[in-house]
């Protein structure tokens, strides 16, 4: 027996999850710009309106511009990198190769483990002497490398490990993308004498940008709001070598208690990852493909 909803009570089932997305996202974000007008409160003083204060504080931070620095690089290193793999991997299991099944967890296993955990994996992988990468090196030879205590492996070192871990994931939108592919456009062109190659580059592949427009935007955002691994792995150190964005915002505003300049730089984080996102959006999306 059906029962209609009482047409209040839709009303607030349609409400509440609107409600929510702003308590939880769009509030924090305009009190964060509100607080960036703002010093810090003490027991002595109340909080005084100071303009742009605190946003001409960004201008002397030498800090924040190593670490801008890192997170260009960090972002530039390994969404490429990450993305190219996760189409490798769903070609290779999309082609219904035996042990498909074996090869689809093995890939996705990195995804499915909490960032915790992952950390303290690659903390064991990477120590010096003991790790099973200098385990790796001795076979070879070659000295120990302490690549998480060195400002010149640090950060390449979370690089390597933010690709092992998100290609898993990208790879299952780029295999459900490629499922979606019609076999009569590839089996035309391999009619007309195309090679698998050929076939990729000119079918398969532009029908992949919307998938990739949508990998990549979320690349960009976990590529600047990583901060588990580093507080997990290395600190920010040595000498702020993989310190990242939001790391710097979470030490700023939890270990230094200045929560006025934490919220300058929270409103500085999501300006930019706005932009990078749209012009990011605007590039991939002028020869996108839809169906």
């Amino acid at each position: 027996m059906n029962k209609k909803i009482p047409f209040n009570l839709a009303i607030v089932m349609l409400i509440l999850p609107c409600l929510l997305l702003i308590a939880f996202t769009h509030y924090p974000a305009v009190r964060a710009l509100i607080n960036s007008f703002w010093n810090n409160a003490s027991s002595r003083r109340p909080s005084k309106f100071v303009g742009i204060e605190n946003y001409q504080t960004l201008f002397e931070d030498d800090r924040l511009a190593q670490v801008m620095f890192n997170s260009t690089i960090y972002a530039l290193g390994t969404i490429p990198v990450a993305i190219g793999m996760a189409i490798g991997m769903a070609l290779l299991v999309n082609a219904r190769l035996p042990g498909t099944w074996l090869m689809r967890l093995s890939f996705f296993m990195p995804t499915m483990l909490p960032m915790i955990a992952v950390a303290n994996i690659w903390l064991f992988f990477y120590a010096p002497g003991i790790g099973l990468a200098s385990q790796i090196l001795s076979l070879f030879g070659l000295p120990p490398i302490n690549f998480l205590g060195s400002t010149e492996t640090s950060l390449l070192s979370m690089m390597f490990v933010a690709v092992w871990k998100e290609a898993g994931l990208f790879m299952i939108f780029y295999l459900a993308a490629l499922q979606a592919v019609p076999e009569n456009l590839k089996d035309a062109a391999k009619l007309e004498g195309a090679s698998n190659t050929h076939v990729f580059l000119t079918i398969v592949f532009p029908l992949l940008r919307p998938t990739t427009i949508f990998v990549a935007v979320n690349a960009l955002i976990n590529a600047f709001r990583l901060v588990d691994h580093v507080i997990v792995m290395t600190h920010g150190g040595p000498n702020n070598s993989s310190a990242l964005l939001l790391y710097y915002i979470y030490e700023v505003t939890f270990s230094q208690r200045d929560f006025a300049y934490g919220a300058t730089l929270t409103v500085v984080m999501v300006c930019l990852l706005g932009v990078l996102a749209a012009v990011q959006y605007w590039l991939l999306n002028r020869k996108a493909h839809y169906q």
